[in-house]
């Protein structure tokens, strides 16, 4: 996958990352005030029962990172047979396109040849004209190599959200079958700076992935 569409898919995924973060953790209750104990002195002949209210303690909150876990994009995507399958599909029209691209460009160029061989010969109207249709090629022809170059970016991007959607979709299937609370995105632009291997779950993610792809072909 060249450059360009790593980064969109990573700037993609960076963003559902934080979208689901911030879900998580929003929508989490506030934690309950925790009652402080009475002490209650027994009243002795001359003096009435005292209630003492204990000293303040300092509450230290603890993260619940029970059943956390990341995925590293570039081994999920390299390694998923569906995007796989989407680039060999994509690089099949791709050829397709720069055939259209190679045979507008040689068609110029085999007209300009011809025009620079019979040039001298031409009356100056007739290397006028001639030079008019030149250019009139030339325009079509950079007219349609922008067509091209646009459908090309158009499919691409289609088939990254196509592929994007079925993995999101299967790595939410595989979080809740297996009680995780939060499955995070590792991506090279930094959106994890670090996580312990243990937690590390791209491989089984992967695996499910593909089982669940060879299932549906």
């Amino acid at each position: 996958m060249n450059n360009p569409l790593r980064l969109i898919i990573d700037a993609v995924l960076v963003l559902a990352v934080a979208v689901l973060f911030y879900l998580h953790f929003s929508s989490r209750p506030a934690a309950a005030p925790v009652a402080k104990p009475v002490v209650v002195k027994a009243a002795t002949d001359t003096t009435a029962a005292e209630v003492v209210e204990p000293e303040p303690e300092t509450t230290v909150a603890v993260a619940d990172t029970n059943k956390v876990a990341y995925v590293e994009s570039g081994k999920l995507l390299d390694g998923y047979k569906g995007m796989q399958d989407a680039r060999r599909a994509f690089e099949a029209k791709a050829k397709g396109w720069e055939q259209q691209n190679n045979s507008l460009i040689r068609g110029f160029q085999s007209a300009v040849q011809q025009y620079q061989k019979t040039a001298e010969s031409m009356t100056a109207e007739q290397r006028a004209a001639t030079e008019q249709k030149l250019q009139a090629q030339q325009q079509q022809a950079g007219q349609a190599q922008e067509k091209i170059q646009r459908q090309a970016q158009e499919e691409e991007a289609k088939m990254t959200q196509r592929v994007l959607e079925r993995i999101n979709k299967q790595v939410e299937a595989y979080g809740k079958a297996n009680g995780y609370k939060l499955i995070l995105i590792a991506a090279p632009s930094g959106t994890i700076a670090y996580g312990r291997k243990d937690i590390d779950i791209t491989t089984k993610v992967l695996k499910h992935l593909n089982d669940e792809y060879s299932a549906k072909k």
